[in-house]
This record gives C-alpha cells, structure tokens and sequence, in this order.
C-alpha cells in the first residue's frame, strides 16, 4: 500500500492500515518529525485505545489497553546503545506476545525483530504532505 496524505487524514489513514490487515508486529521508518508517533497514536486510537497516548522515548515502551482488554505497546528503541538494553527490559517478550507492537527505531535491534512482521516508511513529501509505504 501506498498513499500520500496529510496530517489531518492521518486517523483515515490508520484505519486503511488496518484494513490491510499487517503483521501485529509493525517498524516505522522515518526521519525525525516525518509523523511515525502521530500516525502511532491514530492506530492506537483506531483500535479502540482511548487513554492519552505518547512517545516512550524515555521510558523505551509504553502500554496501552483498548475497549476490548487488548494490550498494545509503542516502543522507541531510539535511545538504545545496544541491543542488550532491550533484551535487558525484556524486549524479546513484548515482540512475541501476539499483541500489537509499534516500534520507532527498530533498525537498533535488528537481531530481536520476529519474522512475521510489518513495515510501515513514512517520509515528507511536498506541501507538508507525507508519503506512506506498508510492506
């Protein structure tokens, strides 16, 4: 899937994610400020998250339960130094856990990645706009 978009269709967007039914497992490339925790919180809030959701860049994971008592974690490994760090607070559980996991920077733990997974490249394109890959 390929779409160009901008911000404010971004909770349109997350649900023609969704309909495309991805791996549960899904990485987000991008640079910084291209929109990959924007377009997080709107799959968040898409599958049924209705807590204030954030980036978990200082504490690596945040968690979340939707409506239905379904867990889902947004994770940014963009403070890693090493991938031990995320073996250390347990990394490789949350990824194999079935449940949803959105993860900002995840070429930090290459080796840690399930092979069922799901990867979505936003980049910035003209008039603010935003170019958005699923593979």
């Amino acid at each position: 899937m390929n779409i160009t978009f901008s911000l404010d269709e971004i909770n349109e967007v997350a649900q023609q994610i969704l309909d495309q039914n991805p791996n549960k497992v899904i990485l987000f490339h991008g640079e910084m400020g291209a929109g990959k925790t924007t377009l997080i919180k709107a799959l968040a809030k898409k599958l049924g998250v209705n807590d204030v959701t954030s980036s978990p860049t200082f504490s690596l994971v945040n968690e979340y339960q939707n409506t239905e008592n379904q867990t889902i974690y947004h994770f940014d490994f963009y403070r890693l130094k090493t991938e031990i760090e995320a073996l250390d607070m347990g990394a490789d559980e949350y990824l194999y856990s079935g449940n949803w996991c959105f993860i900002e920077w995840a070429e930090k733990i290459p080796s840690l990645i399930p092979d069922s997974h799901s990867i979505i490249t936003i980049s910035i394109a003209e008039d603010n706009k935003r170019f958005l890959e699923l593979s």
